[in-house]
């Protein structure tokens, strides 16, 4: 799917994009001083990125820039793995989409939530699990209509979402930095929670981070529907990468200035509570409107990268045609982001923390497949041309699949020798990885038919040997 070039994402807008389908602020990211404890969140927050984001920006900049078209990943996998993994990609990469949409619209009600009890002691919201609900289908709605109006729209919002949820953010970093120097504490201890090693801190905190580390690859998925992807593609990674590990970064170490008792962040003291104590209750309000801003940018970008995937599968026909349908004004996928819309609003009547985890692992298959894929079509398309190629050869690409491979599994590890977690998680995980094949038979039998897939074409270099 190609967009008309007046609806096409530049430069700022791709960058925006990034920043809302990984971050969007450090809103979500409190749990982790909780589990962890003020040091090793610290520490996370600062070694996660290069052992679980930085090979991905590296290898979605790769494959981005040598096959820049519509489905991104979808194309990516079934062109390096075939269509049976290229299948699996696109419906862990949707299943995990949904889920991570939906857990937005939730934020975006706590948020709400929070703006509502800090600015006017009204808590209707945490009591009445209905009108909690109508709050985040409010926000679907309102997102869908944006959405069907294209990328360029989807862009321009998300650089004013991204004014609005900075500035709160940067008055309280500075607030927090002037009280530290005039009575300076050692807000990074204790570095483990009492009677846990450095180990087990470190996997405590794991899932949070790396689900506050994810969806750097969500951008491939609109490839066509942006300005010279060649080109803009690299230079909006690495202007977000260093954006987003300082947006997590900076506030976690100004709300540990706060004074607030580490043990209570996340459930008692989110980040409007944090600003309260740092600034007073005009900041503490201020910091709740932007953790709505923050969701509902969140929210604005996943129905843009996620909504595109059910498109490619149709167009492949995989699934039905009525899929593949778009605006006649906009050229965007409408019927396709209606559906996931719904599915969205069925999902937001669960709780935020308990799709959590299930996020991460749909997530972490999906980019070992990715991983996969990259690995593959350098051996086995030696001649494609790469405009950017990560240095090194294949030795350095193998290496840099390992890290987030080590990573995840340590983290489904960890949680499942949590006997809170870990059940949960086998429990909603498991199915959904094992529904993939089942569905890719159903669907080529009942949809597909024999219908050839949609060609993923490559250039090839003739100066590589």
């Amino acid at each position: 799917m190609s967009a008309p070039a007046s609806n096409k994402l530049g430069l700022w807008g791709v960058i925006m994009v990034i920043y809302f389908t990984v971050a969007g602020g450090a809103f979500g990211i409190e749990g982790l001083v909780a589990n962890s404890a003020p040091g090793m969140a610290i520490i996370l927050i600062l070694v996660t990125p290069f052992i679980w984001s930085v090979p991905t920006v590296l290898m979605v900049t790769e494959l981005a820039t040598a096959m820049p078209v519509a489905g991104g990943y979808y194309a990516w996998v079934k062109r390096g793995l075939g269509p049976f993994w290229g299948f699996l990609q696109a419906w862990t990469s949707w299943l995990y989409g949904l889920v991570i949409a939906a857990s937005f619209a939730v934020l975006f009600a706590t948020y709400t939530s929070s703006f509502l009890t800090q600015a006017f002691g009204n808590d209707i919201l945490d009591h009445n699990a209905l009108l909690n609900w109508l709050v985040s289908a409010v926000l679907i709605a309102v997102f869908v209509f944006l959405n069907i109006r294209g990328a360029h729209a989807v862009g321009d919002s998300s650089k004013l979402f991204a004014v609005m949820v900075f500035a709160p953010f940067i008055v309280m970093i500075v607030l927090a930095l002037i009280h530290w120097l005039a009575h300076p504490v050692a807000f990074w201890l204790p570095v483990t929670p009492p009677k846990t090693g450095l180990v087990s801190a470190f996997g405590l905190g794991l899932f949070v981070v790396m689900y506050n580390f994810l969806g750097w690859d969500g951008i491939s998925t609109i490839l066509g529907e942006i300005e010279n992807p060649l080109k803009v593609i690299p230079r909006a990674m690495r202007i977000a990468l260093p954006i987003i590990i300082l947006a997590y970064l900076l506030p976690v170490l100004a709300g540990l200035s706060a004074g607030v008792d580490w043990t209570t962040w996340g459930d008692a003291a989110g980040f409007p509570e944090l600003a309260a104590a740092i600034g007073g209750r005009w900041l503490g309000i201020w910091m709740a409107v932007g953790g709505m801003f923050c969701a509902a940018g969140l929210f604005n970008a996943m129905i843009l990268t996620n909504s595109r995937i059910p498109f490619s599968l149709a167009a492949d026909k995989y699934l039905p045609q009525g899929l593949t349908a778009q605006h006649r004004v906009y050229g965007t996928p409408v019927v396709s982001i209606i559906v996931c819309a719904v599915i969205y609003a069925v999902l937001s009547v669960q709780t935020f923390s308990s799709l959590l985890n299930v996020t991460v692992v749909l997530y972490g298959v999906s980019l070992l497949l990715q991983f996969a894929a990259l690995i593959a079509l350098r051996i086995r398309e030696p001649r494609m041309r790469r405009p950017f190629k990560i240095p090194g050869g294949l030795p350095v690409v193998l290496l840099i699949a390992l890290l987030p491979a080590v990573i995840l599994v340590l983290a489904v590890v960890t949680t499942l020798q949590d006997p809170d977690a870990g059940p949960p998680l086998l429990k909603l995980a498991l199915p959904l990885l094992v529904a993939g094949p089942v569905l890719f038979y159903i669907t080529r039998s009942v949809f597909k038919r024999g219908a050839p897939d949609v060609h993923v074409p490559i250039e090839h270099d003739e100066a590589v040997l």
